[in-house]
């Protein structure tokens, strides 16, 4: 076990234990005595057209730089990287090995690697407006937010962060894991490749306002299963109370700081209820409904790797698609 997979399990670890010292455990325990099946499959469908758009999304960025692939291949490649992402410590090394598979069969390496980041990126912009537009509709939750950060950052904790960030870049340096800048090769031509890549995809009138739709619907989808597992567990909070809690909630379990999220989605959760002046309680619940439902809808990524399909068969369905 390498020593990031040990500290993100221990970080996850250590964020439960902070929770069950701080939360009502019976409280907790007693939101998953009746749950709504029906509910609970509602959100377990909705993933589907998620995945499904979220892969189109990527397969646009692909084809815009100009990279064979099609949308079966698409599909069958999300949800293989949404299973890693929820099985693997970081919830980032899905995306790496959908990048290293499409990679490999491309004539350009490096080009692949771009259409994921330019994916997660159009994703990650989305959801960072929708979470503003939250906050801008929830004056008590957004002044809680301002007054916790602003007690937060001093002075003193600046100089700690940029001192510690120093540290860990210096010391990837020094073990290798990490080149400066300067170290390698031809690292200019590959970084106006990729703004050239990232203007096309997100800055072109065009192929922007497809990314920017298809971003903003995948963003509802996942607000959308936040909020019908809230239902699932008895959450009856009107539509308008409940949907601009989920954004900050999403933000923060981007962070890629433990494993699939949890604990860091059940801590923002709790603390986002709390600003909210709900029970903390109520919004760790549905946050663990939420995560629940997401690892089963991953399950179809298990399937395709223990099919140990062969990513040549991007190029197939790309003619196909053709």
């Amino acid at each position: 076990m390498t020593p990031s997979v040990t500290l993100r399990l221990a970080a996850t670890g250590i964020l439960f234990a902070l929770l069950a010292w701080h939360i009502d455990l019976g409280a907790l325990a007693s939101r998953f005595a009746d749950i709504e099946p029906l509910w609970a499959l509602a959100a377990l469908g909705l993933t589907v057209p998620q995945v499904v758009l979220s892969a189109w999304r990527w397969r646009l960025t692909a084809r815009r730089i100009g990279l064979s692939l099609g949308l079966q291949a698409a599909v069958r490649e999300y949800y293989l990287a949404t299973f890693l992402n929820q099985v693997l410590p970081g919830g980032v090394l899905g995306d790496a090995t959908r990048a290293w598979r499409h990679a490999r069969i491309q004539t350009d390496p490096g080009d692949a690697w771009h259409a994921v980041l330019i994916e997660r990126a159009s994703g990650q912009l989305s959801l960072a407006l929708v979470t503003l537009i939250a906050l801008g509709c929830a004056p008590t939750l957004r002044q809680g937010l301002v007054d916790t950060i602003a007690g937060a950052v001093t002075p003193a904790a600046v100089v700690v962060l940029i001192a510690g960030l120093a540290l860990v870049v210096a010391a990837l340096c020094g073990l290798g894991i990490v080149q400066p800048i300067w170290a390698r090769a031809a690292p200019a031509a590959r970084l106006q490749r990729f703004i050239g890549h990232l203007r096309d995809n997100l800055f072109t009138s065009k192929v922007s306002l497809a990314q920017f739709a298809s971003s903003v619907l995948v963003v509802a989808t996942y607000v959308a299963v936040f909020v019908l597992c809230a239902r699932a567990i008895g959450v009856e909070r009107p539509l308008t109370e409940l949907w601009v809690l989920v954004p900050p909630v999403l933000m923060v379990m981007a962070i890629p700081l433990s494993v699939a999220g949890w604990g860091l989605r059940e801590g923002a959760a709790a603390l986002v209820w709390m600003l909210a002046g709900l029970s903390a309680s109520e919004g760790v619940a549905i946050s663990l409904a939420y995560g629940a439902i997401v690892l089963v809808s991953s399950l179809p990524g298990a399937v395709v790797l223990l099919m140990r399909r062969s990513p040549a068969s991007t190029t197939a369905g790309a003619r196909a698609d053709a």
